[in-house]
C-alpha cells in the first residue's frame, strides 16, 4: 500500500519595508531562490525547518497590497509577517522602540460624509485587527530579542521598550511636528505610523490570512533628525527584526 502523501508545510510570508531589512531577512534564508512577478523578487527558502517566502513590500499602500494579494493567491502564503520601521507618535513611544501592531488604520481614508471617517467603504471596519495569536508570539519574541541587544540602548542612549497597539499607516510620510500633533489628538491611542501595514492588514482581513506586524521606532514623526537613519537600520533595525523573525519561527 502506498502511503498517504503528506500535506505541505503552511508558508510564512515575510514581508520587509527596506532593502536593508529583506537582505537582514534573506541572510537567514537556507536555499533561498528567487522568483519574479509583478516586478517584484519572491524569495522562496526555509528557515527553522519552515517553508517562507520573504519579499519587499513596495513603497505606500497601493504596493503593499499588491504585494500581499501575490503572495496570498499566487503563492499561497498561510501567514503574514511584516517587519520594518515606523514613526513613533504615541506617549512614550520613542527612538529604538519596537511596536507590536494588535489593529491597523489608514488615517488618510475620508469617505465621508457616505462612511465615518477612517472607515474603508462596504467594509464596517476602520481598524484591521492582527491576529491575536500569531501577534503573541510576535510580541514575546521582540521583548526576548532587546533583552539580548543590550547595544540597541547604547546606540539609541535609553534603555528601548515594547509596545503593543494601534499602527497607523497613510500615503503621506509623516515628518513635521504638526503632522505628528495632528494625527496624536484625531486618534490618540494611536503608537506609531508608517505607509503599508494597513493596506496588507486589509489584505490579509479580506482572505482571512493571520498577520502580525512588528515596528521598530526610527523617529518620533516630527521635524528632529534624532539619529543617522542609515546606520540604525544596519545596526538596529535590520538586527532586530532578523532575530524577531528567527524567535517567532523557531517557536
Amino acid at each position: 500500500m502506498t502511503p498517504a502523501a503528506r500535506a505541505p508545510a503552511p508558508v510564512t510570508a515575510l514581508i520587509a519595508a527596506l532593502p536593508e531589512e529583506l537582505d537582514a531577512l534573506l541572510s537567514t534564508l537556507e536555499a533561498a531562490r528567487p522568483e519574479s512577478l509583478a516586478g517584484r523578487t519572491f524569495w522562496r527558502g526555509t528557515l527553522a525547518g519552515q517553508p517562507v517566502l520573504a519579499v519587499l513590500s513596495g513603497i505606500g499602500k497601493v504596493a503593499a497590497a499588491l504585494t500581499t494579494t501575490l503572495l496570498v493567491s499566487h503563492f499561497g502564503a498561510a501567514r503574514v509577517l511584516f517587519v520594518g520601521v515606523a514613526g513613533g507618535i504615541g506617549a512614550g513611544v520613542q527612538v529604538g522602540d519596537i511596536v507590536v501592531a494588535d489593529a491597523l488604520l489608514q488615517h488618510d481614508m475620508d469617505a465621508s460624509p457616505l462612511f465615518p471617517r477612517h472607515e474603508v467603504p462596504l467594509t464596517g471596519l476602520s481598524r484591521f485587527p492582527a491576529d491575536a495569536g500569531f501577534t503573541d508570539a510576535v510580541q514575546r519574541a521582540s521583548i526576548a530579542t532587546l533583552q539580548a541587544h543590550q547595544e540597541v540602548a547604547a546606540f539609541v542612549g535609553r534603555t528601548p521598550r515594547v509596545h503593543r497597539g494601534l499602527v497607523l499607516s497613510g500615503d503621506r510620510f509623516v515628518a513635521t511636528a504638526a503632522e505628528g500633533t495632528a494625527l496624536r489628538e484625531r486618534l490618540p491611542d494611536a503608537l506609531a505610523v508608517e505607509m503599508e501595514g494597513a493596506a496588507v492588514a486589509q489584505v490579509c482581513h479580506a482572505f482571512g490570512v493571520p498577520l502580525a506586524v512588528v515596528r521598530s521606532i526610527s523617529d518620533r514623526a516630527d521635524d528632529a533628525a534624532h539619529l543617522d537613519f542609515p546606520a540604525f537600520l544596519r545596526q538596529v533595525a535590520g538586527p532586530l527584526g532578523r532575530e524577531i523573525v528567527q524567535r517567532v519561527m523557531q517557536a
